[in-house]
């Protein structure tokens, strides 16, 4: 990896490893570097791991995300100062999606808070990591304590039997059925202490993992000796998530995109649409209002041509928006994509044309997510 500075000296910087580098290789991973890590792309092929998700389980390696460990007087006010979400109303053992906002709104990076007892648990995307750290520490106040967990591993046990596979091996105050989706708690897993929280990133039923990094190979071992668990790359994971409607920072969402842009105006919680109080407030809160000027939306392809990524989207001849996500679907069984376009374009249904290769190709405008979200709820919620 090379680290290209202003002053035109150029610094090689090593791409690091996981804890789980030679158990990845060991199974037949094929590593490529991701956010500054050797990480597996895929074992038996991305389109036979992506629909054993779906239908099975599969074990993700997401040890690379950011573990972060807030506490401190105050700590509700101050990340309220810097999120949009509404902190202050989360209950230990709940979670929330959030995001890291820029002075005028825009989205510094996309993120998962949890209640921990004393404070709050926060896992962060591991390409941009190093900055969130250094944003908050120089955001927070110096009462507020931020501890890097760089000692701990994070799994992703994801898709409808992960629940079967897991279940078999865990233990705790709880059972592991008293989980809902966006809920986690501590237990043990084969005796080893983790956080199991029940989310993920595939919009499948399931679970993510939190434990010693001197551990996480025995928990790998342990439920991928389950037959309904294989271990499960990159390349899946990105078509999952795709086909779930789920952004991915750097590429769907970055901090020239605001929340509501960005379709997610469900991570601004009522209280702190009526208060405000965080950062590009009036921005954003004016698109909740009145509507963004874009939109970022769904993408059905025409055809068996993959639209991917910069992709130019046309309406006729006028050039009106991005492509930020393109690939074939397997579960759909046809190309998707996830881009940008104006509002009056941002209806299901409108017909838009992307370039590929000089061609212009047929998609036309859909709901996300492409498939339906597997996700186990609290009974009523």
């Amino acid at each position: 990896m090379r680290d290209d500075r202003e002053d035109s000296e150029v610094v090689e910087v090593a791409t690091e490893t996981l804890p789980l580098d030679a158990w990845h290789r060991e199974k037949g991973g094929r590593m490529v570097e991701f956010a500054g890590y050797w990480m597996p792309i895929q074992y038996d092929g991305i389109m036979a791991e992506h629909l054993w998700v779906r239908e099975n389980a599969g074990l993700f390696d997401v040890s690379h995300m950011g573990q972060l460990y807030l506490s401190g007087e105050g700590l509700d006010e101050a990340l309220e100062a810097l999120i949009p979400g509404d902190v202050k109303s989360l209950a230990v053992g709940r979670m929330r999606y959030s995001l890291l906002l820029a002075e005028d709104g825009g989205i510094l990076d996309d993120l998962m808070l949890s209640r921990w007892p004393e404070g709050i648990y926060m896992v962060v995307n591991g390409a941009v990591k190093w900055e969130d750290i250094g944003h908050l520490r120089e955001a927070l106040p110096d009462a507020i304590t931020i501890n890097h967990f760089e000692e701990r591993a994070l799994l992703a046990l994801q898709g409808p039997k992960a629940f079967d596979a897991l279940k078999r091996h865990t233990t705790g105050k709880w059972g592991l059925d008293a989980l809902v989706f966006m809920m986690g708690g501590p237990y043990q897993i084969g005796g080893v202490d983790a956080w199991i929280s029940r989310s993920g990133y595939t919009g499948e039923d399931g679970f993510e993992i939190s434990v010693d990094a001197d551990k996480v190979q025995y928990v790998a071992d342990l439920l991928c000796g389950e037959p309904e668990v294989k271990p499960i790359g990159l390349g899946a994971r990105d078509s999952l998530r795709l086909e779930a409607g789920l952004p991915l920072y750097g590429h769907d969402l970055d901090p020239t995109i605001d929340p509501i842009e960005g379709d997610l105006g469900f991570a601004i919680q009522k209280r702190r649409r009526e208060e405000g109080g965080f950062p590009g407030a009036a921005r954003i809160l004016g698109h909740y209002a009145d509507g963004s000027p874009r939109k970022r939306v769904g993408l059905l392809v025409d055809g068996k041509l993959p639209v991917r990524e910069g992709a130019k989207l046309f309406d006729g001849e006028d050039e009106i928006g991005v492509v930020t996500s393109g690939g074939f679907a397997p579960s759909v069984g046809a190309p998707i994509a996830m881009g940008y376009v104006p509002r009056d374009h941002a209806v299901p249904g409108t017909s838009v044309a992307a370039e590929v290769r000089g061609k212009r190709v047929p998609c036309t405008v859909a709901a996300t997510p492409f498939i339906p979200h597997r996700y186990v709820r609290k009974q009523g919620g």
